[in-house]
């Protein structure tokens, strides 16, 4: 064949590839890292995180059965509302600690972590808030940074692709992960410090406790 005549077969060969669109290869199947919060057969969102730490929404006095069957001994919430309208099972504590995502402080999250650990010492932690996903979300990827060991990114990308909701709804959530400083987080948690600053609220109330108590400060 002739340089000219080839020149036109290569160019249609390559029009007709490209008239075809690019090939779709066919989806990998998603596996769910064995390590993420893994999802129960309930008639409730619950995941579970660890032997002794469950996450999940909104629950109701159905969930009572459900609950004891899991052998949860500790109830943590973070909505503004309290459970005690549908849990009613003395053998449970009840813990609230209501906050925003778009207000978090280190506080709040030394609060949260130190309740879980606190509840876990006797038995099953289930912590929750509405959608069981961004409030719940923070706290668990937190613990799973500060508690846990994990990095900032392996936690975030649970967070965002565990199948909890949107990612869209994890933007607050995200920005505070990103600036908070992980290793002072651990310190005060150890240390039993409600913050990471002396000049926090909670701090200051602790300080001016000592003043008045005639107590050498920290």
């Amino acid at each position: 064949m002739s340089k000219p005549r080839l020149i036109p077969i290569l160019c249609l060969s390559f029009m007709a590839l490209f008239a075809l669109g690019p090939v779709q290869a066919d989806p990998l199947p998603t596996i769910r890292p064995s390590e993420w919060a893994q999802p129960l057969e309930t008639p409730y969102t619950l995941f579970q995180m660890s032997p002794t730490l469950y996450r999940g929404g909104t629950l109701d006095q159905g969930a009572l059965a459900l609950l004891e069957t899991l052998k949860v001994r500790t109830v943590i919430t973070f909505l503004p509302e309290s459970d005690a309208s549908w849990l009613s099972s003395p053998g449970i504590t009840q813990v609230q600690l209501p906050y925003k995502t778009n207000h978090v402080d280190d506080s709040q999250v030394l609060s949260a972590l130190r309740a879980i650990e606190t509840g876990q010492s006797k038995g099953p932690v289930l912590m929750h808030c509405k959608r069981g996903s961004d409030r719940t979300g923070l706290m668990a990827a937190m613990y799973r940074v500060v508690v846990q060991g994990w990095s900032k990114e392996d936690a975030l990308r649970e967070m965002t692709e565990g199948g909890f909701d949107d990612s869209a709804h994890f933007k607050d959530s995200i920005r505070y992960m990103m600036r908070a400083d992980v290793d002072k987080l651990h310190t005060a948690l150890v240390n039993g410090e409600c913050s990471t600053s002396v000049f926090a609220t909670c701090s200051m109330k602790s300080w001016l406790k000592t003043v008045s108590e005639g107590k050498p400060a920290p």
